[in-house]
Protein backbone atom coordinates (compact mmCIF):
# COMPACT_ATOMS: atom_id res chain seq x y z
CA UNK A 1 0.00 0.00 0.00
CA UNK A 2 1.51 3.61 -0.75
CA UNK A 3 3.17 5.55 1.75
CA UNK A 4 1.41 9.31 1.46
CA UNK A 5 3.09 12.18 3.37
CA UNK A 6 0.34 14.07 3.71
CA UNK A 7 -3.74 13.30 3.59
CA UNK A 8 -5.49 16.13 3.42
CA UNK A 9 -9.25 16.12 4.35
CA UNK A 10 -11.29 18.64 2.78
CA UNK A 11 -11.33 20.30 -0.60
CA UNK A 12 -12.17 24.04 0.63
CA UNK A 13 -10.24 26.84 -0.04
CA UNK A 14 -8.22 25.74 3.37
CA UNK A 15 -7.71 22.54 2.59
CA UNK A 16 -6.58 23.49 -1.37
CA UNK A 17 -4.27 26.28 -0.03
CA UNK A 18 -2.22 23.57 2.13
CA UNK A 19 -2.00 21.29 -1.13
CA UNK A 20 -0.85 23.65 -3.23
CA UNK A 21 1.96 23.81 -0.18
CA UNK A 22 2.51 20.29 -0.39
CA UNK A 23 2.92 19.93 -4.32
CA UNK A 24 5.39 22.94 -4.05
CA UNK A 25 7.34 21.37 -1.30
CA UNK A 26 7.15 17.95 -3.53
CA UNK A 27 5.39 15.94 -1.03
CA UNK A 28 3.49 13.10 -2.12
CA UNK A 29 -0.39 14.06 -1.03
CA UNK A 30 -3.65 13.45 -1.64
CA UNK A 31 -6.70 15.85 -0.46
CA UNK A 32 -10.01 13.93 0.10
CA UNK A 33 -13.14 15.25 0.21
CA UNK A 34 -16.67 13.65 0.44
CA UNK A 35 -18.30 16.45 -2.34
CA UNK A 36 -17.06 18.17 -5.23
CA UNK A 37 -13.85 20.67 -4.84
CA UNK A 38 -15.32 23.65 -2.89
CA UNK A 39 -18.17 21.65 -1.76
CA UNK A 40 -19.43 24.21 0.92
CA UNK A 41 -19.15 27.38 -1.52
CA UNK A 42 -21.63 25.09 -4.18
CA UNK A 43 -24.02 24.52 -1.43
CA UNK A 44 -24.62 28.34 -0.86
CA UNK A 45 -27.14 30.05 -2.21
CA UNK A 46 -26.98 30.55 -5.90
CA UNK A 47 -27.16 34.16 -6.32
CA UNK A 48 -24.89 34.79 -2.97
CA UNK A 49 -22.16 37.65 -3.05
CA UNK A 50 -19.08 37.39 -0.80
CA UNK A 51 -18.83 39.96 2.39
CA UNK A 52 -15.47 40.26 1.27
CA UNK A 53 -13.04 41.59 -2.07
CA UNK A 54 -11.25 39.11 -4.28
CA UNK A 55 -7.62 39.57 -3.03
CA UNK A 56 -8.95 38.28 0.51
CA UNK A 57 -10.53 34.98 -0.87
CA UNK A 58 -7.40 34.37 -3.22
CA UNK A 59 -4.79 31.24 -2.13
CA UNK A 60 -1.57 30.18 -3.53
CA UNK A 61 -0.59 33.75 -5.19
CA UNK A 62 -3.65 32.89 -8.38
CA UNK A 63 -5.32 36.40 -8.44
CA UNK A 64 -9.01 36.27 -8.27
CA UNK A 65 -10.39 38.49 -11.31
CA UNK A 66 -14.03 39.56 -10.86
CA UNK A 67 -16.50 41.59 -12.48
CA UNK A 68 -17.06 43.32 -8.88
CA UNK A 69 -15.51 44.38 -5.88
CA UNK A 70 -17.01 41.24 -4.27
CA UNK A 71 -17.41 38.09 -5.99
CA UNK A 72 -20.09 36.30 -6.45
CA UNK A 73 -20.96 32.41 -5.52
CA UNK A 74 -20.38 31.34 -9.67
CA UNK A 75 -16.94 33.06 -9.64
CA UNK A 76 -15.43 31.93 -6.86
CA UNK A 77 -16.52 28.46 -7.73
CA UNK A 78 -15.00 29.34 -11.00
CA UNK A 79 -11.89 30.21 -9.20
CA UNK A 80 -10.81 27.69 -6.51
CA UNK A 81 -11.82 24.98 -9.72
CA UNK A 82 -9.30 26.59 -12.16
CA UNK A 83 -6.40 27.00 -9.06
CA UNK A 84 -7.12 23.43 -8.37
CA UNK A 85 -6.96 22.67 -11.81
CA UNK A 86 -3.57 24.76 -12.73
CA UNK A 87 -1.97 23.33 -10.00
CA UNK A 88 -2.46 20.44 -10.94
CA UNK A 89 -3.67 19.06 -7.45
CA UNK A 90 -4.07 15.12 -6.82
CA UNK A 91 -8.15 16.32 -5.46
CA UNK A 92 -10.21 13.01 -4.98
CA UNK A 93 -13.70 14.04 -4.90
CA UNK A 94 -16.50 11.97 -3.27
CA UNK A 95 -14.07 9.82 -0.99
CA UNK A 96 -15.87 10.55 2.26
CA UNK A 97 -12.95 10.52 5.46
CA UNK A 98 -15.09 7.96 7.93
CA UNK A 99 -12.06 7.30 10.76
CA UNK A 100 -8.28 8.79 11.16
CA UNK A 101 -6.46 6.20 13.70
CA UNK A 102 -2.51 6.36 14.70
CA UNK A 103 -0.79 3.48 12.59
CA UNK A 104 2.85 2.65 13.53
CA UNK A 105 4.03 4.86 10.41
CA UNK A 106 1.76 7.91 11.03
CA UNK A 107 -2.39 7.41 10.65
CA UNK A 108 -4.42 4.91 8.81
CA UNK A 109 -7.40 7.31 7.23
CA UNK A 110 -10.64 5.45 5.91
CA UNK A 111 -12.96 6.49 2.99
CA UNK A 112 -16.31 5.60 1.29
CA UNK A 113 -16.25 5.92 -1.75
CA UNK A 114 -19.37 7.34 -4.67
CA UNK A 115 -19.35 3.91 -5.86
CA UNK A 116 -20.27 2.29 -1.67
CA UNK A 117 -16.57 0.57 -1.58
CA UNK A 118 -14.41 1.82 0.91
CA UNK A 119 -10.54 2.68 0.98
CA UNK A 120 -7.56 3.06 2.99
CA UNK A 121 -4.64 5.61 3.17
CA UNK A 122 -1.46 5.28 5.24
CA UNK A 123 0.28 8.33 5.42
CA UNK A 124 2.43 10.23 7.75
CA UNK A 125 0.75 13.64 8.45
CA UNK A 126 -2.87 14.38 8.38
CA UNK A 127 -4.25 17.62 7.96
CA UNK A 128 -8.07 17.81 8.49
CA UNK A 129 -9.83 21.34 6.65
CA UNK A 130 -13.28 20.08 6.92
CA UNK A 131 -14.81 23.58 7.92
CA UNK A 132 -18.43 23.01 9.31
CA UNK A 133 -20.91 24.08 6.53
CA UNK A 134 -21.95 20.46 6.06
CA UNK A 135 -23.37 19.91 9.37
CA UNK A 136 -26.34 21.53 10.04
CA UNK A 137 -27.31 21.55 13.74
CA UNK A 138 -30.37 19.59 13.84
CA UNK A 139 -33.57 20.68 15.55
CA UNK A 140 -34.59 16.69 16.45
CA UNK A 141 -38.19 17.26 16.18
CA UNK A 142 -40.35 15.13 13.88
CA UNK A 143 -40.93 15.65 10.35
CA UNK A 144 -37.22 17.24 10.39
CA UNK A 145 -36.59 14.76 7.70
CA UNK A 146 -39.48 15.28 5.00
CA UNK A 147 -38.86 16.25 1.70
CA UNK A 148 -40.73 19.82 2.21
CA UNK A 149 -37.38 20.62 4.71
CA UNK A 150 -34.02 21.98 3.91
CA UNK A 151 -31.11 22.97 6.18
CA UNK A 152 -29.82 25.14 2.93
CA UNK A 153 -31.24 27.95 0.76
CA UNK A 154 -30.41 28.08 -3.18
CA UNK A 155 -32.94 30.42 -4.58
CA UNK A 156 -36.71 31.79 -4.30
CA UNK A 157 -37.91 30.97 -7.85
CA UNK A 158 -39.77 27.15 -6.59
CA UNK A 159 -41.62 29.33 -3.77
CA UNK A 160 -43.26 32.02 -5.41
CA UNK A 161 -46.53 32.64 -3.81
CA UNK A 162 -46.12 29.73 -1.42
CA UNK A 163 -46.19 29.89 2.39
CA UNK A 164 -42.66 29.74 3.40
CA UNK A 165 -41.52 28.94 7.23
CA UNK A 166 -38.11 29.91 7.78
CA UNK A 167 -36.68 28.94 11.63
CA UNK A 168 -33.67 30.65 12.56
CA UNK A 169 -32.68 34.13 13.55
CA UNK A 170 -28.91 34.47 11.59
CA UNK A 171 -27.52 35.50 8.67
CA UNK A 172 -28.63 32.34 6.46
CA UNK A 173 -32.34 32.94 7.74
CA UNK A 174 -32.47 36.50 7.47
CA UNK A 175 -30.48 36.44 4.17
CA UNK A 176 -33.23 33.17 3.07
CA UNK A 177 -36.30 35.71 4.07
CA UNK A 178 -35.68 38.45 2.54
CA UNK A 179 -34.95 36.80 -0.71
CA UNK A 180 -37.76 34.68 -0.76
CA UNK A 181 -40.11 37.76 -0.05
CA UNK A 182 -38.43 39.48 -2.58
CA UNK A 183 -39.42 36.55 -4.72
CA UNK A 184 -42.96 36.59 -3.94
CA UNK A 185 -42.84 33.80 -0.98
CA UNK A 186 -45.29 34.67 2.08
CA UNK A 187 -42.22 34.59 4.86
CA UNK A 188 -43.05 33.64 8.16
CA UNK A 189 -39.86 33.48 10.18
CA UNK A 190 -39.89 31.60 13.90
CA UNK A 191 -37.26 32.43 16.47
CA UNK A 192 -36.43 30.99 19.60
CA UNK A 193 -34.90 34.69 21.23
CA UNK A 194 -36.95 37.60 21.65
CA UNK A 195 -35.26 39.59 18.86
CA UNK A 196 -33.05 38.88 15.46
CA UNK A 197 -29.23 38.14 16.36
CA UNK A 198 -26.87 41.02 16.52
CA UNK A 199 -24.25 39.29 14.24
CA UNK A 200 -26.66 39.83 11.31
CA UNK A 201 -24.87 41.74 8.72
CA UNK A 202 -24.83 45.44 9.42
CA UNK A 203 -26.91 46.29 5.76
CA UNK A 204 -29.24 43.20 6.04
CA UNK A 205 -30.33 43.41 9.69
CA UNK A 206 -32.32 46.96 9.19
CA UNK A 207 -34.17 45.84 6.29
CA UNK A 208 -35.33 42.49 7.73
CA UNK A 209 -36.64 44.94 10.59
CA UNK A 210 -38.44 47.43 8.56
CA UNK A 211 -39.87 44.15 6.67
CA UNK A 212 -40.79 43.22 9.90
CA UNK A 213 -42.44 46.13 11.16
CA UNK A 214 -44.11 46.94 8.05
CA UNK A 215 -45.89 43.21 8.46
CA UNK A 216 -44.37 42.23 4.81
CA UNK A 217 -42.73 39.21 6.69
CA UNK A 218 -44.03 37.66 9.45
CA UNK A 219 -41.59 36.84 12.62
CA UNK A 220 -42.94 34.95 15.64
CA UNK A 221 -39.99 35.38 18.40
CA UNK A 222 -39.89 33.17 21.80
CA UNK A 223 -41.11 30.45 19.73
CA UNK A 224 -40.16 27.08 18.36
CA UNK A 225 -40.80 24.90 15.97
CA UNK A 226 -41.77 21.42 17.69
CA UNK A 227 -43.07 19.29 14.68
CA UNK A 228 -43.28 19.69 11.39
CA UNK A 229 -46.39 18.56 9.09
CA UNK A 230 -46.77 18.36 5.22
CA UNK A 231 -49.18 21.15 5.50
CA UNK A 232 -48.24 22.93 8.58
CA UNK A 233 -45.30 23.61 11.60
CA UNK A 234 -46.63 23.08 15.51
CA UNK A 235 -45.25 26.30 17.11
CA UNK A 236 -44.37 26.37 20.75
CA UNK A 237 -44.68 29.77 22.30
CA UNK A 238 -45.16 31.60 25.87
CA UNK A 239 -49.09 31.86 24.52
CA UNK A 240 -48.91 28.13 24.21
CA UNK A 241 -48.91 25.67 20.97
CA UNK A 242 -50.58 26.57 17.91
CA UNK A 243 -50.23 25.54 14.05
CA UNK A 244 -48.68 27.71 11.58
CA UNK A 245 -49.67 26.56 7.72
CA UNK A 246 -47.00 26.32 5.26
CA UNK A 247 -45.48 24.50 2.38
CA UNK A 248 -41.86 24.65 2.97
CA UNK A 249 -39.77 24.88 5.77
CA UNK A 250 -36.44 26.07 5.95
CA UNK A 251 -34.78 25.78 9.11
CA UNK A 252 -31.51 27.78 9.11
CA UNK A 253 -30.25 27.06 13.01
CA UNK A 254 -26.61 26.82 12.50
CA UNK A 255 -23.69 24.57 11.28
CA UNK A 256 -21.07 23.06 13.16
CA UNK A 257 -17.97 21.09 11.88
CA UNK A 258 -17.79 17.36 11.90
CA UNK A 259 -16.20 17.08 15.69
CA UNK A 260 -16.87 13.21 15.58
CA UNK A 261 -14.57 12.71 13.33
CA UNK A 262 -11.75 14.72 15.41
CA UNK A 263 -12.86 13.08 18.84
CA UNK A 264 -12.54 9.70 17.46
CA UNK A 265 -9.16 10.09 15.84
CA UNK A 266 -8.31 11.43 19.98
CA UNK A 267 -7.99 14.95 19.35
CA UNK A 268 -8.64 17.16 22.57
CA UNK A 269 -11.83 19.17 22.85
CA UNK A 270 -12.91 21.57 24.97
CA UNK A 271 -16.09 22.61 26.87
CA UNK A 272 -16.53 24.48 23.03
CA UNK A 273 -15.78 21.40 21.24
CA UNK A 274 -12.55 23.49 20.59
CA UNK A 275 -9.96 21.27 18.95
CA UNK A 276 -6.62 21.43 21.34
CA UNK A 277 -4.14 23.14 19.06
CA UNK A 278 -0.50 24.51 19.33
CA UNK A 279 0.39 28.07 17.55
CA UNK A 280 1.19 25.54 14.39
CA UNK A 281 -2.23 24.16 14.25
CA UNK A 282 -1.02 20.26 15.37
CA UNK A 283 -3.44 18.77 17.68
CA UNK A 284 -2.87 17.22 20.87
CA UNK A 285 -2.19 14.07 18.22
CA UNK A 286 1.17 14.12 16.74
CA UNK A 287 0.78 14.87 13.20
CA UNK A 288 -2.81 15.03 13.09
CA UNK A 289 -3.44 19.34 11.80
CA UNK A 290 -6.82 20.77 12.21
CA UNK A 291 -7.48 24.18 9.98
CA UNK A 292 -9.47 26.56 9.40
CA UNK A 293 -13.09 26.54 11.26
CA UNK A 294 -13.21 22.86 11.37
CA UNK A 295 -11.04 23.23 14.65
CA UNK A 296 -12.87 25.85 16.27
CA UNK A 297 -16.43 24.33 17.57
CA UNK A 298 -18.95 26.89 17.74
CA UNK A 299 -16.86 29.70 17.59
CA UNK A 300 -17.05 29.23 13.72
CA UNK A 301 -17.76 32.96 13.63
CA UNK A 302 -14.01 33.62 14.04
CA UNK A 303 -12.48 31.99 11.00
CA UNK A 304 -13.26 32.45 7.56
CA UNK A 305 -11.51 32.03 4.05
CA UNK A 306 -9.64 35.16 4.85
CA UNK A 307 -7.97 33.81 8.01
CA UNK A 308 -8.03 30.24 7.14
CA UNK A 309 -6.00 30.21 4.55
CA UNK A 310 -3.30 31.72 6.43
CA UNK A 311 -3.80 28.44 8.78
CA UNK A 312 -2.77 26.20 5.91
CA UNK A 313 0.08 28.01 5.74
CA UNK A 314 1.82 27.85 8.66
CA UNK A 315 0.65 24.35 9.39
CA UNK A 316 2.11 23.32 6.01
CA UNK A 317 5.41 24.96 7.23
CA UNK A 318 5.32 22.28 10.39
CA UNK A 319 4.45 19.28 8.44
CA UNK A 320 7.13 20.57 6.08
CA UNK A 321 9.82 20.89 8.88
CA UNK A 322 8.62 17.54 10.65
CA UNK A 323 8.72 15.53 7.32
CA UNK A 324 12.21 16.67 6.39
CA UNK A 325 13.94 16.13 9.38
CA UNK A 326 12.63 12.79 9.87
CA UNK A 327 14.81 9.73 7.59
CA UNK A 328 12.83 8.57 5.31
Amino acid sequence: MMMYDLIIVGAGPVGLAAAIEAKRAGLNYAVLDKGCVVNAIFDYPTYMTFFTTSPELEIGGHPMVTAREKPDRKEALNYYRLVAQRENLNVLQYHEVTRIHPAPAGHTVLVNKKDGSQGVFETRKVLVATGYYDNPLHLGIPGEDSENVSHYYTEAHPFWGLKVTVIGAGNSAADAALDLWRGGAKVTMVVRAPQLKNTIKYWVKPDLENRIKEGSITAHFNSRVIEILEDRVIVESEEGTWELETDFTFALTGYRPNIDLLREAGVSLNEDLMADLDENYESNVPGLFVCGSAGFGIHTNKVFIENGRFHAEIAMREVIRQLQSVPQ
